[in-house]
């Protein structure tokens, strides 16, 4: 197990959440807002990310797309820099149960998914209706990016 997975899962008073694939979009795509924000939390450790294989394949997926690359006027090869950064800050979630179908995008499944395995307490996404009432099933807070941050600023 490398040493910075060791370090980095230490922290029992760090939140958990599970970011839709939206959130990482947007943190690619812009520094200046409130998913560039979220990461760079991450990325100091005051907070934890669960994602599944799924996960990461969905936002290579979304990340490539020549729309978000020709925004970030990154190459396929600097998208990979970016989502291979990402991977490493994230805690690996193996889902041992697919909860589905419960939600109307069959894209967010593997959110909730790796939300509930991984035991998240929150989803961090732009699109908070499109996981409600699913999250409240398994006491999961679906949370805009704003409140993710202010709850971060609370602890």
């Amino acid at each position: 197990m490398p040493l910075s997975y060791c370090l980095r899962y230490d922290t029992l008073d760090a939140m958990r959440v599970a970011f839709d694939t939206d959130v990482v979009v947007a943190a690619m795509r812009s520094r200046t807002g409130a998913s560039h924000a979220l990461l760079e939390q991450l990325r100091l450790g005051h907070m934890e990310a669960v994602a599944s294989v799924a996960m990461m394949l969905e936002y290579e997926e979304v990340l490539t797309r020549p729309e978000h690359r020709e925004a970030t006027g990154m190459t396929r090869e600097e998208v990979g820099v970016f989502l291979d950064g990402l991977a490493a800050l994230l805690r690996p979630v193996f889902p041992y149960f697919l909860w589905r179908p419960l939600l109307r995008d069959p894209d967010d499944e593997m959110v909730l998914d790796a939300a509930v395995n991984g035991q998240a307490e929150a989803i961090v996404t732009f699109n908070v209706p499109d996981y409600l009432p699913a999250a409240r099933q398994f006491h999961l807070e679906v949370l805009t990016l704003a409140e993710a941050l202010q709850r971060l600023r609370r602890r």
